[in-house]
C-alpha cells in the first residue's frame, strides 16, 4: 500500500501537481514511517512549492534515517539554499560530495550555494539587475510549475540558454531577443514584460549594416562593462496595475483583522470584501471573512466563502494547509448549525476531508467532538427509563429459563434505554459468568460498582467471576470490600469462605500436579506475580529461604515482603514445606 501511494505521489510530482504529490506521499510514510525515499520525495514536492521549511525537515529526517545516502544531503542542502541559510546549504552538499564525488546535482548545487553565499556577504556583482531571479533551485521550481515554461524546459537549446544565465546571470543579455526566456523572466519576476518589437528596436537606433567598403568603426571597450548593453526591459501598465492592487489587497486583509480583533464585524467584512475584489488569488481573504461570518453566527455566508476557497485554492493550487483550513472552517459552522438540525454527519465528512488535506490537531480534535456530540444526542434521544425497566424484566425471565444469550439482549437493549442503571449491569456480569465470558462478566460488574459502590450485588457478581478465574486472593478481597458496605450479605460472606478455602489449600501444597501447573501458568500472567518476580530484592529474598536461612527469619519480620510471599504462595508460584 505504502508503494502505491508512492508511485501515485511520482506520477502527481511528474505532472506539477505538488500538492496532491504530498498527499499521497504523505499517505505512504504513516503506512511506512521509516522509508528514507518517501520523506526524500515529499521534501521535493514541498521545495517545489517553496515551502522550504517543511522541506527541511523531511531533509533532516531523510539523513537520520539514511545518513549515508547522497540524495539526502541534495535535498537538505536544497532546503537550506531556499531558506538562504547559505553555509548550512553549502555544508549539506560538501557533505554529500563526500559519499558521492562525482554527484553532478550535488556539484551544481554546491555551486549555487557558493555563489548565494558570496553574494550575500557582499554587493552583487552581476551586471544584471535580474541576477537574483536565476539563483539557485528555485528558477528551476518555478519554471516547472508554470504550465508554459514547463514545456520549454523539454526543449534542449532553452534549457541550455537558463543554465548559462544561471552561471552567469551576466549572459542574460545575450537571449534577451529570445521570446522563451522573456517569458522565463517574466515568471521568475512574476510580472508581466513586454520585450519590444522589431521595429521598435529600429526606431531606437539599432545599428544596420554598414555600407559595403566601409568599416565600422568598433567603440572603445569600457573596462567591467559588457560591449553591448540591452534597452531597458519594460514592466507593463497591466503588472504594476496587479502589483498595486496585490498590495492594496493586503493592506485592506490587515485593517479587516485589526477590525476582527476589535469585534467590529462590519467594518472587518467590508475590509475583506474589498481585498476579495482586488485579488482573487489569495484564498485566505475568504477563510477570513468566513471566520467573521462564523462569529456572527451567519453560518450560511461562513459556509459559501469557505466552499469557494475550496474551489479557488484548488484552481490556483494553493497550499493545502489552506484548503484543509477552509474545510475546517466549514465543518465548525455546521458544528454549530447542527445544535439545531441534530444532524452531525455533515460536520463530520467536512471534517474528515480537512484531515485528508492536512492532518491538523485541532481539525483532528474538532472532528472528534464531532463524533462524540453525535453519540451523546443519539443517546439521549434513545433514553428511555420506563421501556429500560420492561426489558430488563424480559432478560430476568429468560435468566430464569436459562436462555443465557436472549437474557443478554435484552439487558443490553435496557442499557441502550438507561446506561446509568447498575442493576441491568449486574444482571448481565451474572448471565456472562454462566456462558463463560468472564473477561466480560468482570467489567459489567466493575461498571456496576462504579455506578453504586454500596450495591452488594456488584460485588457478588466480580468475586465469583474472579473466582472462577482462580483468583482467589483478589476475590478475596473483593467480597471484604462488599461486607464493608452490607456485613451481614450472606452471599459475600460465603464468598470469603470458599476464597479462604482456596488460599489455605495453595498453601498446603494440596493440588494434583495439573492444578499447580494451570495455576502457575496463569499466576505468570498477572503484571503483579510478574512485578514481584522481577524485583531484584525479592530475588535476593527468595534465594535466602532456600540458602541462607537466619536471613530468611529477618525477612519475615517486614510485613511488606512477607504479603509479597504469601501472594506467590497463593498463586502457586512458591511453596511452603
Amino acid at each position: 500500500m505504502a508503494d502505491a501511494a508512492k508511485a501515485e505521489g511520482n506520477a502527481a510530482f511528474a505532472a506539477g501537481n505538488f500538492s496532491e504529490a504530498i498527499r499521497h506521499f504523505t499517505e505512504a510514510i504513516n503506512l511506512s514511517p521509516t522509508n528514507h525515499v518517501l520523506y526524500s520525495n515529499r521534501s521535493a514536492a514541498y521545495a517545489s512549492l517553496n515551502q522550504y521549511a517543511d522541506a527541511l525537515s523531511d531533509a533532516e529526517k531523510t539523513v537520520e534515517l539514511k545518513p549515508d545516502w547522497s540524495k539526502a544531503y541534495s535535498r537538505l542542502g536544497a532546503a537550506h539554499l531556499g531558506l538562504h541559510h547559505y553555509e548550512d546549504a553549502v555544508s549539506a552538499y560538501k557533505k554529500g560530495l563526500e559519499i558521492d564525488p562525482n554527484n553532478e546535482a550535488l556539484k551544481s548545487g554546491l555551486a549555487d550555494a557558493q555563489s548565494s553565499a558570496a553574494r550575500s556577504r557582499g554587493p552583487a556583482s552581476s551586471s544584471s539587475p535580474f541576477g537574483d531571479a536565476f539563483s539557485g533551485p528555485e528558477m528551476w521550481t518555478k519554471l516547472t510549475a508554470d504550465p508554459t515554461t514547463r514545456a520549454y524546459l523539454q526543449q534542449p537549446d532553452f534549457v541550455k540558454m537558463m543554465q548559462e544565465i544561471q552561471r552567469n546571470p551576466s549572459n542574460l543579455n545575450l537571449y534577451l531577443k529570445d521570446q522563451r526566456v522573456m517569458q522565463a523572466l517574466s515568471v521568475l519576476l512574476n510580472v508581466m514584460i513586454r520585450s519590444p518589437t522589431s521595429e521598435e528596436m529600429e526606431a531606437q537606433g539599432e545599428p544596420s549594416s554598414p555600407p559595403e567598403g566601409k568599416r565600422q568603426a568598433e567603440p572603445e571597450p569600457v573596462t567591467g562593462k559588457p560591449k553591448q548593453q540591452p534597452e531597458p526591459m519594460e514592466i507593463s501598465e497591466e503588472g504594476r496595475e496587479a502589483r498595486e492592487s496585490k498590495a492594496q489587497a493586503q493592506n485592506e486583509k490587515e485593517l479587516g483583522n485589526a477590525a476582527y480583533k476589535k469585534k467590529d464585524f462590519e467594518n472587518a467584512i467590508l475590509h475583506y470584501t474589498k481585498a476579495i475584489e482586488l485579488d482573487d488569488g489569495d484564498i485566505s481573504f475568504l477563510t477570513n471573512r468566513a471566520a467573521v461570518y462564523l462569529e456572527m453566527g451567519k453560518y450560511d455566508e461562513c459556509i459559501k466563502d469557505c466552499d469557494k476557497a475550496v474551489e479557488r485554492g484548488r484552481e490556483l493550487r494553493s497550499d493545502f494547509k489552506m484548503v484543509g483550513r477552509a474545510l475546517t472552517r466549514k465543518g465548525t459552522a455546521l458544528v454549530k448549525m447542527a445544535k439545531c438540525s441534530k444532524d452531525y454527519d455533515p460536520a463530520i465528512e467536512c471534517f474528515q476531508k480537512a484531515l485528508t488535506e492536512h492532518r491538523n490537531p485541532d481539525t483532528l480534535k474538532r472532528r472528534n467532538d464531532a463524533e462524540k456530540a453525535k453519540k451523546d444526542l443519539e443517546q439521549q434521544e434513545y433514553f428511555d427509563p420506563t421501556l429500560a425497566d420492561e426489558e430488563r424484566e424480559k432478560g430476568n425471565q429468560c435468566f430464569k429459563e436459562q436462555n443465557y444469550p436472549e437474557a443478554v439482549r435484552h439487558y443490553t437493549e435496557s442499557l441502550r434505554r438507561n446506561p446509568n442503571d447498575p442493576k441491568a449491569y449486574s444482571n448481565r456480569a451474572a448471565c456472562y459468568t454462566k456462558l463463560g465470558a468472564l473477561p466480560e462478566g468482570l467489567k459489567d460488574a466493575e461498571k456496576c460498582i462504579e455506578l453504586d459502590p454500596t450495591f452488594a450485588k456488584g460485588y457478588t457478581r466480580k468475586g465469583a467471576v474472579q473466582f472462577f478465574m482462580k483468583e482467589y486472593d483478589k476475590a478475596l478481597e473483593t467480597y471484604r470490600e462488599g461486607l464493608k458496605h452490607d456485613p451481614h450479605n450472606q452471599e459475600l460472606l460465603d464468598g470469603v469462605r470458599r476464597s479462604v478455602e482456596q488460599i489455605n489449600k495453595a498453601s498446603r501444597g494440596d493440588f494434583s500436579a495439573d492444578e499447580l501447573k494451570e495455576r502457575q501458568a496463569k499466576a505468570m500472567q498477572d503484571p503483579e506475580i510478574q512485578n514481584i518476580l522481577t524485583d531484584p530484592v525479592m530475588s535476593q529474598v527468595l534465594t535466602d529461604f532456600q540458602e541462607n536461612p537466619s536471613a530468611a527469619q529477618h525477612h519475615m519480620k517486614n510485613p511488606l515482603v512477607m504479603n509479597k510471599i504469601q501472594k506467590l504462595v497463593r498463586a502457586g508460584i512458591v511453596q511452603m514445606k
